[in-house]
């Protein structure tokens, strides 16, 4: 009889970030021998370092975003501090992005150094109820301690996709294969982006239970995400492709063989979930 178990997500988490940094250096081996092997792992560890310490920074700098002061939208500030009372955090930075399309993030190398960012849009067109909502989803995020490993993820399957392509044309090895070349520069993005949706997939759905199961209405946030999602499909968000995991939804349109490579669960998967929560 098998016997299944769910995996600690901090140990599922290392386990698919060494994975990462493992295909990035073999990426470099296979492309330029042992020399570029270590050029990339060296690489591979400067970008821990950096996004460790400036994840936060380099997110809302990416994203435009400017910190607001509790004077500006005092109510904004109230629904976090209540909420992340209630989920047992420090009380974020609040960001807002002048973006029209609704969305969020959340950002930060653990709770007690993190930040929310909400969109111009989220504000307007979204209700009081579903902005908390959204609020709630992302100090979950907090919560959980998502937000470092998906942003560090992000980056560093970013890293591979484009140190793919360079390193085919750097590579110092003149006898290889160029079938192998062509194959790695393939495979290893796909493989990269793979393991970066295996990561942030799964834990939306756990930050939309958390967030939902603090503010009582899973409702709200249903709703929420349907809006957000209808809005996406009509509003372009001028980011970076890199952080489109780290939204509450994807800022990017996508469909047909697009979809099998959107950094979030379906709208509709995630909807039936929340709907199904006891409260």
């Amino acid at each position: 009889m098998l016997i299944y178990f769910e995996m600690n997500p901090t140990i599922k988490t290392i386990i698919f970030f060494s994975i990462l940094t493992i295909i990035l250096i073999g990426l470099g081996y296979l492309l330029g021998g042992t020399s570029l092997a270590i050029t990339f792992f060296m690489l591979a560890l400067i970008a821990d370092v950096v996004m460790f310490w400036f994840s936060d920074k380099l997110a809302l700098a990416m994203a435009g975003a400017q910190e607001l002061k509790r004077e500006q939208i005092p109510g904004l500030f109230d629904d976090v501090q209540e909420l992340s009372g209630k989920m047992g955090i420090p009380m974020p930075r609040i960001y807002i992005a002048n973006h029209m399309q609704p969305n969020a993030f959340a950002t930060g190398r653990d709770p007690k150094h993190s930040a929310v960012c909400v969109t111009q849009g989220l504000l307007q067109i979204l209700n009081r109820e579903q902005i908390r909502a959204v609020l709630a989803h992302e100090l979950a995020h907090i919560k959980n301690r998502d937000v470092l490993i998906v942003t560090i993820a992000s980056v560093i399957a970013s890293a591979i996709s484009s140190v793919a392509q360079l390193g085919f044309y750097f590579g110092e090895d003149e006898d290889r294969n160029p079938i192998t070349s062509i194959l790695t520069i393939v495979i290893a993005p796909i493989a990269a982006l793979i393991l970066q949706l295996a990561i942030s997939r799964q834990r939306e759905f756990t930050a939309d239970e958390t967030g939902a199961k603090a503010i009582g209405r899973p409702k709200d946030l249903a709703d929420a995400l349907v809006i957000i999602e209808n809005a996406v499909m009509q509003i372009p968000m001028n980011v970076s492709p890199a952080m489109s995991s780290l939204f509450i939804q994807n800022p990017f349109t996508r469909s047909g063989i697009m979809e099998l490579f959107s950094t979030h669960p379906s709208t509709e998967s995630r909807v039936k979930r929340l709907l199904n929560i006891e409260v």
